[in-house]
C-alpha cells in the first residue's frame, strides 16, 4: 500500500507566519510497488473543505483546494492518493499552516527608536529595549510578530524568543522588510510579564560594502517593530506593540559590527532586565517612528539558525607563540566560548581562513577586523559567550590572554547559515573529486547566510548576482534553496524597478560602482528564476518573475538596438580568468562582446520559453523571433564559415556550443573540436573565469570529447579544480590559485578561500559523471546517464526530489559496467548508458549491467 507524507506548503520548512493566503501543497509517497503512478488525490483541510476524488498525477506545488485564508489563520491539511494500479492510500497525517499578517492594516506596531543620544558611531553599542505588561487571566495562545531596522534577538521573560540568527536578515529594506511570526504562547503567564529586544546596528545602519564601505545606508537610527498578540481562553484578546511605553538602556554589547566583529561586557548586563520586577526607572523612554507597514513581508524561507558546532582538530602555536585553534573547516559562524576568569579580564578571538607562515593571513580581510572580544563577569564557574550581531569567514582562530590555563575543549566553532534542508550528495573513487564536492557544499554552506552573496569573511559579502547565476543549478541539487532564492528574487525584481536596470549585486547598495547592466551578472534575472522551475517544477516563480525577465531582455535589446550585439558599455566579462593578473582580474582573453552577446541570445530564449509555459503565445513568439536573430548577429559576428570563433578561448567555445550559437552540425562539430584542442593546449589545465567554468565540462562532452572533460576535470596541476584540494582548501576558493604553489598568498586584493562561483561544476559531477539529472521539471522525469571517464572506478549521486528520493550508483570492474538507480513514486526515467540503448523505466530500484565502453 502507498504512503502519503503530509502535505508541505509552499516551500515552507515551518510554516508559521506564512505570506501566502492560497499557499500551494505538495506530498510524496512511499511504496515498494514497482512502477507506482499516482492516478488521482484527494484533499482535506480542517476546515470541513474536500475535493473528493480529483484524476491528476500532480504531486508538487498543486493549487489551493478551499477559500483564500486572512490573517492569522491556522489550517490543516491532509492528503489521500490512488494509483493506476488500483492501489489506495491511507489519509497522510495532518500539517498545519498559520497564516501571518498578511493586511497592512492590520500592523498597530509603531517603530520604537532607542532615543538618539544612546546611539554611539554606526558599528557602535547595541541597546537595550523593555517593556512590562500584564495578562488578566489564562491564555490560549500568543503570536510574536516581529522585525527591525537593524538586527535584533528578542526576549519575554528572560528567555530568549526563537533560535534566529542576524533576524530579520538583509533584504532590499526600502521596499521589503521581513518579519517573522513566533508562538510564544508557552513564554507567557498570568499576571506581570516583560518583553525585551537586544538591537544592533546590522545591515542597516553598520558598515556595508567594499572599498571601506558605507555606513547609514538604509537610514541613522534603529527601530524594533513588535506586535504580540494574546488570545485569552474565555475568547477575548490583548495586544502589546512597540510604541511609547518602551524603555532603552545600554547593554553588555559595546560594540556589534558585522565586519569587525562584537564586543562584549559582561558586567554591564543588567541582571534581568526582560523579566518581570526589574526597575527600570532609570531606562530613558524609547523614541517613536514612523514606518510603512506595506514594506513588511513574510519570509518565504528559513532564517539564518546554528546549525552545527565544530571542536578543535588542532593546537597550534604561531611565529611569536599565539595560541591558534585549527577548527579544520572552512566556515561562516563564530566561536563560543567558556573561559573562567576574575571580573574585567578580557579574551580576544581574531579570525582567518588560512595561515601565512604560521600566523593568521589577516591581508585578504582587508578592512574587516574579524576580532571578538569577552569581559568576563567574574563568576566563579565558566561563562558561556557567543558572539550574536556578528558572522566570520574562518577556519583558524587566535586566542588571546585566555585567563589560566588554555582548555581548547573550552572553545567551539559555531556554523551559522540559512537553515535549508540538505538535498543532494556526491561521491566517486577519487578522493580528491570527492573533497572538491564537499567543498562546494560547504562554500555553499558558507555564503547562504540570509542571501546568497560572494564570500563570507571581508569587507564584501554581498548578493553579487553573477555568481548565483552560475552557482544555480549546483545550489538547487545540494540544498532545498527555492524559499531562499525566492525571497531574494523579489528582492532583485524591486531593486531592478527602482534603478531601471539589475544591478550588480542584491540587495543594492551605492558603493561607487555604477549600476550599469552587466552580461552574466544581470541576467541573474532570468536564469534563477528558469533554474528554479527546472529543479523545483514551480512555474510559480516563473509567473512572480515573468515581468523582471522580459524588462532585462527588453533592456538589453535596447542597448543592442538593431545590430543585436551587445558590444557597449562596462562588463565584468569572464571575471577571474586565470590568466588575468592579480591586480586586474577583469583582464580576460574572451572578448567581453562576444560573451555579451551569447548571454543576450541565451536569456531570450528562455524568455521565449518562460512565456510559452505561462500562456503567452504572442511573448513567446517575439522572444523567440529576437533569440534568433541575436544568435544570427552573433554568427555573423564572432563564427567563421568553419566554425571557428573569431575569439580563440575555452570560455568563447563553452558558452558558444552550451548556448546554441552554431546553427551548423559542421560548426559544432569544429567549435568542439577547435576547444578540446584548446585545453589540450593547455596541457589540460582550465583556462576559463566565472563565465566559463561552469559550461566547459558540458561543452566537451556535448561534442563527445568526454576523455579531454574528465582529464580537465581531474587535473591537479595550477590552475585546476583539484589544485587547491591538493593545497588543503575545505572550501571553493575565489581565484584558482588563492594560493600559490609555495604556500604563499596571491598578491591580488581580491583573495578569497570560499567562493562558490568556481565550484559550479558540481552540477556536471551530479548529472554527468554521477549521471543523474532532471528531464522534466522538478524531476517529474528523470535521466540517468552517467559518462564514466579518466580513472574513476565508481561514482554515486543521492537527491530528494521534490517526488521523493532518487539515487544512482555506478561502478566499473574490468569491461563491465553496472548501475544501481532508485527512482521515487510517482516519475519515470530514462536510462541512457554507454554503449546501450535508451531505455524508459518506472519508479523502484533498478539494476543495469553492460559491457564497459570507451570513454
Amino acid at each position: 500500500m502507498p504512503h502519503v507524507t503530509p502535505p508541505a506548503f509552499e516551500h515552507h520548512l515551518d510554516p508559521l507566519g506564512i505570506g501566502e493566503s492560497a499557499p500551494r501543497l505538495s506530498w510524496q509517497v512511499a511504496t515498494d510497488l514497482p512502477g507506482w503512478r499516482q492516478r488521482a488525490y484527494e484533499i482535506e483541510l480542517s476546515d470541513g473543505t474536500a475535493t473528493g476524488i480529483v484524476t491528476s498525477e500532480q504531486s508538487v506545488l498543486v493549487a489551493w483546494p478551499g477559500p483564500e485564508l486572512g490573517s492569522r489563520a491556522r489550517r490543516g491539511a491532509r492528503v489521500r492518493v490512488h494509483g493506476h494500479d488500483g492501489s489506495a492510500s491511507d489519509w497522510s497525517p495532518w500539517s498545519w499552516a498559520e497564516t501571518g499578517l498578511l493586511e497592512a492594516s492590520q500592523w498597530h506596531a509603531a517603530a520604537t527608536a532607542p532615543p538618539a543620544e544612546l546611539l554611539g558611531p554606526p558599528d557602535g553599542p547595541a541597546l537595550l529595549l523593555r517593556r512590562d505588561f500584564t495578562l488578566r487571566g489564562p491564555i490560549a495562545s500568543a503570536r510574536l510578530y516581529i522585525t527591525a531596522h537593524g538586527l535584533y534577538e528578542a526576549e519575554l521573560n528572560g528567555t530568549v524568543v526563537g533560535d534566529d540568527v542576524l533576524a530579520p536578515g538583509w533584504s532590499s529594506y526600502p521596499h521589503r522588510l521581513r518579519y517573522r511570526t513566533h508562538d510564544v504562547t508557552d513564554l507567557l503567564r498570568e499576571g506581570p510579564n516583560t518583553v525585551g529586544a537586544t538591537l544592533a546596528d546590522g545591515w542597516h545602519r553598520g558598515r556595508v560594502g567594499f572599498r571601506g564601505g558605507r555606513t547609514g545606508v538604509y537610514g541613522d537610527r534603529t527601530a524594533l517593530i513588535a506586535q504580540l498578540e494574546i488570545a485569552y481562553a474565555d475568547g477575548t484578546t490583548d495586544r502589546v506593540v512597540t510604541d511609547g511605553h518602551w524603555r532603552c538602556a545600554p547593554g553588555p554589547v559595546t560594540a556589534a559590527s558585522l565586519y569587525d566583529g562584537e564586543r562584549h561586557d559582561a558586567r554591564l548586563l543588567p541582571a534581568g532586565w526582560s523579566a518581570p520586577g526589574f526597575d527600570d526607572g532609570a531606562w530613558l523612554p524609547a523614541d517613536v517612528l514612523d514606518h510603512d507597514p506595506a514594506r513588511l513581508v513574510a519570509p518565504s524561507g528559513p532564517p539564518v539558525r546554528r546549525v552545527e558546532t565544530l571542536r578543535p582538530v588542532a593546537v597550534l602555536t604561531g611565529p611569536a607563540g599565539q595560541t591558534i585553534l585549527d577548527f579544520g573547516q572552512n566556515i561562516a559562524g563564530r566561536l563560543r566560548i567558556r573561559p573562567q576568569g576574575p571580573a574585567g579580564h578580557t579574551v580576544t578571538l581574531r579570525h582567518a581562513e588560512v595561515l601565512q607562515d604560521g600566523a593568521l593571513a589577516l591581508r585578504p580581510l582587508r578592512h574587516a577586523a574579524a576580532l571578538d572580544q569577552y569581559t568576563l563577569r567574574g563568576d566563579p564557574a565558566p561563562e558561556e559567550w557567543e558572539p550574536r550581531f556578528t558572522v566570520h569567514g574562518f577556519r583558524y582562530a587566535q586566542i588571546s590572554d585566555w585567563p589560566g590555563t588554555f582548555d581548547p575543549s573550552a572553545v567551539e566553532a559555531v556554523v551559522c547559515h540559512t537553515d535549508m534542508t540538505p538535498t543532494g550528495t556526491f561521491t566517486c573513487s577519487d578522493p580528491l573529486l570527492t573533497r572538491l564536492h564537499d567543498n562546494v557544499t560547504w562554500s555553499m554552506r558558507g555564503n547562504f547566510v540570509d542571501l546568497p552573496t560572494d564570500c563570507p569573511q571581508r569587507d564584501e559579502r554581498l548578493g553579487w548576482t553573477g555568481d548565483i547565476q552560475v552557482f544555480a543549478p549546483a545550489a538547487a541539487f545540494l540544498y532545498d534553496c527555492a524559499g531562499t532564492l525566492t525571497s531574494w528574487l523579489a528582492d532583485l525584481a524591486a531593486e531592478q524597478a527602482g534603478l531601471g536596470t539589475v544591478p550588480h549585486y542584491v540587495p543594492w547598495v551605492d558603493l561607487g560602482l555604477p549600476p550599469g547592466p552587466a552580461a552574466a551578472w544581470g541576467d541573474a534575472a532570468v536564469i534563477v528564476p528558469w533554474v528554479l522551475h527546472q529543479r523545483f517544477g514551480d512555474l510559480g516563480v516563473l509567473r512572480a518573475q515573468y515581468a523582471s525577465m522580459t524588462a532585462w531582455v527588453d533592456q538589453i535589446a535596447g542597448v543592442a538596438g538593431e545590430s543585436h550585439l551587445w558590444a557597449s558599455g562596462f562588463q565584468f566579462g569572464d571575471w577571474l580568468d586565470p590568466a588575468a593578473p592579480p591586480d586586474d582580474p577583469g583582464k580576460a582573453r574572451t572578448d567581453p562582446a562576444l560573451i555579451a552577446t551569447a548571454y543576450h541570445a541565451w536569456t531570450a530564449q528562455i524568455v521565449a520559453d518562460t512565456a510559452r509555459l505561462l500562456g503567452r503565445s504572442g511573448d513567446a513568439d517575439r522572444y523567440a523571433a529576437l533569440a534568433s536573430a541575436v544568435r544570427e548577429a552573433f554568427r555573423g559576428e564572432f563564427v567563421t564559415p568553419s566554425g571557428r570563433l573569431a575569439c580563440d578561448t575555452q570560455t568563447a567555445y563553452a558558452l558558444a556550443l552550451h548556448a546554441d550559437l552554431l546553427d551548423k552540425p559542421d560548426q559544432r562539430e569544429r567549435a568542439g573540436r577547435r576547444l578540446a584542442e584548446l585545453v589540450a593546449h593547455d596541457d589540460h589545465r582550465i583556462g576559463t573565469g566565472f563565465v566559463g567554468t561552469p559550461l566547459i565540462c558540458d561543452a566537451l562532452a556535448s561534442v563527445g570529447a568526454y576523455d579531454t572533460a574528465y582529464r580537465l576535470l581531474l587535473q591537479r596541476a595550477c590552475p585546476s579544480w583539484l589544485y587547491p584540494v591538493t593545497m588543503g582548501a575545505t572550501t571553493v576558493w575565489e581565484r584558482w590559485d588563492s594560493l600559490l604553489p609555495d604556500g604563499s598568498l596571491n598578491p591580488g586584493e581580491m583573495t578569497s578561500f570560499n567562493h562558490y562561483a568556481l565550484g559550479a561544476v558540481a552540477d556536471f559531477l551530479h548529472r554527468t559523471v554521477a549521471g543523474l539529472a532532471p528531464a522534466a521539471p522538478g524531476y517529474r522525469r528523470l535521466r540517468i546517464a552517467p559518462r564514466p571517464g579518466g580513472d574513476l572506478t565508481e561514482a554515486s549521486a543521492t537527491l530528494r526530489t521534490p517526488y521523493g528520493p532518487a539515487s544512482v550508483a555506478w561502478s566499473r570492474t574490468g569491461e563491465t559496467f553496472t548501475l544501481t538507480a532508485t527512482i521515487p513514486p510517482g516519475t519515470v526515467a530514462e536510462v541512457d548508458l554507454p554503449g546501450a540503448a535508451v531505455t524508459e523505466v518506472g519508479s523502484g530500484t533498478h539494476t543495469f549491467t553492460t559491457p564497459m565502453q570507451p570513454a
